[in-house]
């Protein structure tokens, strides 16, 4: 009988999102002060004026010193997308869920237990790696005739749940920073917009004629962070449902062929 190899099994944590977050705000500063804030996009030369017609980089610049922040939040949700999508895939292993749960299902009901460890050593996913540990117990199992059937069948769905919840926080990893992001981001931007109207309106209660440059950067300022700030919470909550239900489908995989092999066992063994 093969052996339980449930910490070889495991499957692997993926990039820790959270090491880069330092990197990727010094990364966003610097696009901010020398990309964003270069001369070249201003009038005169000097980013203290207005934009140059037309140019964007300048315009984005000119929404204020939180427009680094949420771009930074924007690149985070982006690198924690791509790396959920990737282990996430690695995951979920070879060919459908649903055709390997059948797989073991049928291999279970012609009693052949080794057969059905091979076809999770071959599908290489997390729910074969949580299956693979229930079918060693449920092979453990059948050869004990010191446990009565309701302890056996006990032991199958607690070698189950104790393997699914060592996967589970590594598919939820990252998912965290997603959530934490979407309303964030939002609120950040709202910060800004609000500094930007702070501004808008101080140039309209100046004294004469109002200072249409600064009316115009106030302006600017509220855009951009609110443009930011709802597009970055826009992919984060996008990202997020899209995982969760990923992992949804996979704990639910998990769930049906525990469930079968708990009823083929009582029956075979009755």
């Amino acid at each position: 009988m093969a052996t339980n190899t449930k910490t070889a099994k495991k499957t692997s944590a993926g990039f820790p999102v959270a090491l880069v977050i330092p990197v990727i705000f010094i990364i966003t500063w610097l696009i901010y002060l020398f990309v964003l804030g270069d001369g070249s996009n201003f009038q005169g030369g000097n980013n203290a004026n207005e934009p140059l017609p037309g140019n964007y980089l300048g315009v984005v610049y000119k929404g204020g010193f939180i427009v680094p922040f949420l771009m930074g939040f924007l690149l985070i949700v982006v690198v924690a997308m791509l790396e959920r999508f990737f282990t996430l895939n690695k995951a979920k292993g070879k060919g459908s869920i649903a055709a390997f749960v059948r797989k073991i299902q049928a291999y279970l009901h012609a009693n052949d237990v080794e057969g059905a460890i091979a076809e999770c050593d071959k599908q290489r996913g997390s729910v074969a790696n949580v299956v693979r540990n229930g079918l060693v117990k449920y092979g453990q199992m059948q050869n004990d005739s010191t446990l009565s059937m309701e302890q056996k069948v006990g032991a199958i769905a607690s070698e189950i749940e104790e393997s699914t919840s060592l996967e589970l926080p590594i598919l939820e990893k990252n998912l965290p920073i997603l959530a934490t992001l979407a309303p964030t981001a939002t609120l950040l931007g709202l910060i800004g917009t609000v500094l930007g109207m702070i501004r808008a309106f101080a140039a309209l209660a100046n004294a004469g004629a109002p200072d249409a440059g600064a009316l115009a950067t106030g302006i600017s300022e509220a855009l951009i962070n609110t443009a930011l700030g709802i597009s970055t919470s826009f992919f984060a909550i996008i990202a997020y449902s899209y995982f969760t239900n990923k992992i949804d489908q996979m704990t639910y995989g998990i769930d049906e062929a525990s469930f079968s092999m708990q009823q083929t066992f009582t029956n075979m063994n009755r």
